[in-house]
């Protein structure tokens, strides 16, 4: 009995041979398919993935397909056309653009050849809290010298961040809000260095949620002073860290 099972499960999965054939769910495969899968009542489920996990593929064949879980809300069928990743209706789909909803915020910004951190085919960036966290908030510690603060280059934000909070008991300011922040699952935002915060004003429409106010930095200028960026004619300056400004906070990717 038990070579009879095995030789009726066999059969379920039809070889010919000559056409090199294979059905599943039938037992006359269409000659024009390698594979060839009928059913009314079930799927074909292709690998699932994130967009890192997809982009870590080595070589990927020409035709490849797996289901994006990251694209958009519930994922996207993308193949590899032997050169770029494209979705079903051929738009690229190598990288996300800016403003896209990822990670927690939206997209700000993509690491290009030169900056800090960019590593040759991966895909890092500043993700940006789709709204602002804070509409009032002073820098802080006004006549206070914040040790390890004055970075102003990009992927320096984070650091100074933490050093305003060590340095800086004051509840309330621009820092602590985006350090205390838990936002779309994640608890690493900081407030953007002076370049950082360039760069969400540079690419402020496709973030989106802005208003033509002053927003802070965390770079700190001197005991007094830290840069702020005036988001409607894209000017930065340093001014009294006891000003109130708007805050966007950032997390790296």
């Amino acid at each position: 009995m038990k070579k009879f099972f095995f030789l009726f499960v066999a059969l379920s999965f039809i070889v010919r041979a000559n056409a090199q054939t294979v059905g599943i769910g039938t037992t006359n495969p269409a000659t024009s398919a390698a594979l060839d899968v009928t059913s009314t009542s079930k799927g074909l489920l292709p690998p699932r993935m994130t967009l890192l996990q997809r982009n870590a593929i080595s070589t990927p064949a020409q035709g490849l397909m797996v289901y994006d879980i990251d694209r958009i809300i519930g994922g996207e069928p993308e193949f590899f056309n032997g050169t770029i990743w494209k979705n079903m209706v051929g738009l690229d789909v190598s990288f996300y653009p800016i403003g896209y909803d990822y990670l927690g915020g939206k997209i700000a910004y993509i690491l290009q050849p030169g900056d800090p951190g960019y590593i040759a085919g991966q895909y890092h960036g500043l993700i940006a809290s789709a709204s602002d966290q804070g509409i009032g908030a002073p820098w802080g510690c006004y006549g206070t010298d914040i040790s390890g603060a004055e970075g102003t280059a990009l992927g320096t934000g984070n650091q100074n961040t933490i050093d305003i909070v060590n340095g800086c008991s004051t509840a309330g300011i621009a820092a602590r809000i985006c350090n205390d922040l838990e936002l779309g699952g994640y608890s690493d935002w900081y407030l953007p260095s002076k370049d950082e915060l360039n760069k969400l004003f540079l690419n402020r429409v496709a973030i989106g949620g802005f208003i033509n106010y002053y927003y802070w930095s965390s770079s700190e200028f001197d005991i007094f002073n830290a840069w702020h960026q005036y988001f409607l004619s894209g000017a930065q300056a340093y001014i009294s860290k006891a000003n109130s400004y708007y805050v966007r906070p950032v997390r790296a990717f």
